[in-house]
């Protein structure tokens, strides 16, 4: 059975620290290029971060340069985002992805075959 379970979503103080986790199964995870979208409400969905099948290319959106970080492991078939400095506008329903396309490809154009379910990250005092 395809699907992509993420972790780790929940409410966080400004400044504070998330790890988000994506459990893969049922396709070759390490064939596929990886990455984290995030909706905030009223907001068109964005690629937050992506990184290529081996993990030699990445992709930042501007916003989250410096203080978010993509990896992946693909002995676990998961993938991860480390996101610290986090800000209000962090807030986000956060989906990860998988699809069989470059980093560009799969963050810029959504050139997505999986999708997670999604999960809530709330940064708010």
């Amino acid at each position: 059975q395809l699907q992509l379970v993420e972790s780790g979503g929940g409410l966080v103080q400004p400044g504070g620290s998330l790890r988000l986790s994506c459990a893969a199964s049922g396709f070759n995870f390490d064939d596929h290029a990886i990455g984290w979208f995030r909706q905030a409400p009223g907001k068109e969905r964005e690629g937050v971060s992506c990184m290529s099948s081996r993990g030699f290319n990445t992709h930042y959106t501007d916003s989250v340069k410096g203080r978010f970080t993509i990896s992946r492991d693909n002995a676990k078939n998961t993938m991860y985002l480390q996101m610290n400095s986090l800000k209000p506008e962090d807030s986000a329903v956060y989906y990860c992805a998988a699809g069989l396309a470059t980093v560009q490809r799969l963050c810029v154009s959504e050139d997505v075959s999986y999708w997670g379910q999604g999960t809530q990250v709330t940064v708010s005092s």
